[in-house]
This record gives C-alpha cells, sequence and structure tokens, in this order.
C-alpha cells in the first residue's frame, strides 16, 4: 500500500501557488517578518498544504501553523470551518496559532513574541 502525501498535495499546487501571489495585506505584511530566517532563525513557508487544507504559514522544525483572520472569518460557516480544520491539524501535532488581520498591522512586536514563543526548540544557527 502507497503511502499517501499529506504535505504540497499536487493537486492543490496551482491554488497554492495563486494564493502565494496574492497575499492579503495583512499576509504580506507579516510575511517581510517571517521570510528569509528573520525570527530566531526560524524558516516559515507561506501558503503550505497540509493534507486538504492550506495553511498560512507553516514552521516544519517546530510544527507550527500560524494563521491570520480577516473578517471573513466571522461568520458561524467559516468559524466551524476553522474549527474542524484546527482539530485536523492538531490531531496531527501540530500547533494552530490565530491572530486577527487587524492584530498584525497594530501589535506586531506582540505577534511576532507570541510565535515565538510557541518555538519549542533552541534557535537555528
Amino acid at each position: 500500500m502507497s503511502k499517501q502525501r499529506l504535505h504540497t498535495k499536487k493537486e492543490l499546487q496551482a491554488y497554492r501557488k495563486e494564493l502565494r501571489h496574492n497575499l492579503t495585506p495583512a499576509e504580506a505584511f507579516l510575511w517581510k517578518h517571517l521570510k528569509a530566517r528573520q525570527l530566531q532563525g526560524k524558516r516559515f513557508t507561506k501558503q503550505h498544504s497540509i493534507g486538504n487544507y492550506i495553511v498560512d504559514f507553516y514552521c516544519a522544525s517546530e510544527r507550527l501553523i500560524i494563521e491570520l483572520d480577516g473578517e471573513v472569518h466571522n461568520n458561524p460557516t467559516a468559524q466551524e470551518y476553522d474549527q474542524k480544520r484546527t482539530i485536523f491539524l492538531e490531531s496531527l501535532s501540530y500547533e494552530v496559532i490565530r491572530f486577527e488581520n487587524k492584530l498584525v498591522f497594530e501589535y506586531l512586536a506582540s505577534v511576532l513574541h507570541e510565535i515565538a514563543s510557541n518555538f519549542k526548540s533552541e534557535p537555528s544557527d
């Protein structure tokens, strides 16, 4: 029996690429501070797929997922979807942390501190 691919599924490749090239303003702003190992030497990827879900930011070494929530996440349907997705990801031993878009813009230092506080291992060289 073949092992089913969990990360970067081929069928999501085109959609992931589209999302990476069309980040929301909050995603683009946070990405400037996560890319190129700027946060304690940790490598993040943007718009990474795990299972059938695409997460905003992913740090493999920490098994950490960062999700940014805009206004669309305030409706019950989106909240139910987010909860189902979080349960799935946590069942695979990923840590999922969420921030509202406005927090990224208004309290970036606190957001970055919160992300770093979820690191389990020492900073990379």
